[in-house]
């Protein structure tokens, strides 16, 4: 289905033209017209299929917008996640100029976020956490919220934040409509549905094989010792000018970065520690290319969106099918092809064997053995600066 033909107000078909939009996505096509009706909605759809247009544009269309308070309110569960979907609803409203959006978070500064709120808007993104805050210190006004929306509300009720939401639909009396979106029904997604949603329309999305990512999956068992090398080697062999790498652990990520750093690659990282305007500085020079390498822990990564990511690595297995999953969807995007490599050690092998069932890509990840040739790249990159024996950080 064309957006030209969806029933929508001419404003919103222009800023889809604007975005580059042609045709909508299945979930987009199954839930636009039943949010636009009003009704609940609780979708499954994996990363990537266009999951903020789906609930944005219903969202958006059901405003009155002629007053400046508080009617939608949609939860994400990380700062990240919460200014793209800001970012993408003012694309969307482009030619709605009367639509104001304010976006509130953790970790930054709360007095301007009241400076926002009180010159008025008609949606609030928010993570739980600070939206709480402000509910808590009376400066935000959700009298009025008619619309409810939990994005990844899979990763938001597994982070602890059940508590919290169930405490912000319970406050806000006006709840004309409840809608989630999510990578997996879980059991606290279904909690919540069972408690606070009205004949929800059911929406199932299985990733279309024109329509899923192009990754080639890699498989490399090493150890240890040569971990890094093997990492280096990945890098400096296919000539990738940017990759992620993953951690489980902050502590590896920082770990991680220092050794990468010391053997001169433009290299940064990502992870809970970080102030907001620390992590917002390198998400810029990430996407400006002048960072070969960001290393990341999962829940810092959550709503990264880059579409021109070259390769992903998992540095360490990840803890979970969904993680995998998220983690080497950061390549591959925008119909690009992409590449993931995951790194384990002989004592991971069953955990790996086990992920790549469960997640049916056994067909797709392909072993990978390389031929001792590491220690080579890695002494030539030392010879073009570095100054110290690379097997001593290994």
């Amino acid at each position: 289905m064309l957006y030209s033909e969806l029933k929508a107000s001419e404003p919103i078909l222009k800023a889809v033209e604007r975005m580059g939009f042609t045709e909508l996505t299945e979930v987009q096509e199954k839930a636009i017209p039943v949010m636009m009706a009003g009704q609940d909605v609780i979708a499954k759809a994996p990363t990537g299929t266009g999951k903020t247009c789906a609930f944005g544009i219903p969202v958006i269309e059901r405003l009155d917008k002629a007053r400046a308070v508080p009617q939608a309110v949609i939860l994400a569960p990380t700062r990240e996640l919460a200014q793209q979907i800001a970012g993408d609803l003012e694309d969307l409203a482009h030619y709605i100029p009367e639509v104001r959006i304010a976006c509130v978070y953790g970790g930054a500064n709360m007095q301007k976020q009241i400076d926002r709120l009180k010159k008025g808007c008609q949606i609030v993104v928010a993570t739980p956490g600070r939206l709480m805050d402000h509910m808590k210190h009376r400066t935000i006004d959700t009298s009025q919220v008619a619309t409810i929306v939990l994005d990844e509300a899979d990763e938001m009720l597994d982070m602890g934040f059940y508590k919290d939401v169930r405490r912000i639909i319970d406050s806000m009396k006006a709840r004309k409509s409840l809608s989630m979106f999510s990578a997996t029904i879980s059991r606290e997604v279904m909690d919540i549905g069972w408690l606070y949603q009205r004949d929800a329309a059911e929406i199932m999305v299985q990733p279309l094989e024109e329509s899923q990512p192009k990754i080639t999956q890699y498989i490399l068992r090493t150890t240890g010792r040569n971990k890094l090398a093997d990492l280096a080697q990945i890098v400096l062999s296919k000539g990738y000018g940017r990759v992620m790498v993953f951690c489980n652990t902050k502590f590896t990520t920082a770990i991680l970065t220092n050794q990468l750093a010391r053997l001169h690659f433009e290299v940064d990282c990502l992870h809970g520690d970080l102030s907001q305007a620390e992590r917002n500085k390198i998400m810029a020079t990430f996407r400006e290319g002048k960072l070969q390498m960001l290393v990341a822990t999962d829940v810092a990564a959550r709503g990264i969106d880059v579409d021109d990511v070259d390769a992903v690595v998992n540095y360490d297995v990840p803890p979970s099918n969904e993680y995998y999953t998220h983690r080497i969807g950061r390549t591959g995007r925008a119909k690009k092809e992409g590449v993931s490599y995951l790194l384990y050690t002989e004592e991971e092998q069953k955990r790996v064997d086990e992920l790549l069932r469960l997640t049916r890509n056994a067909d797709l990840a392909i072993p990978v053995h390389f031929d001792g040739q590491h220690d080579r790249l890695i002494e030539e990159k030392i010879e073009k600066g570095d100054k110290f024996q690379v097997r001593a950080y290994f």
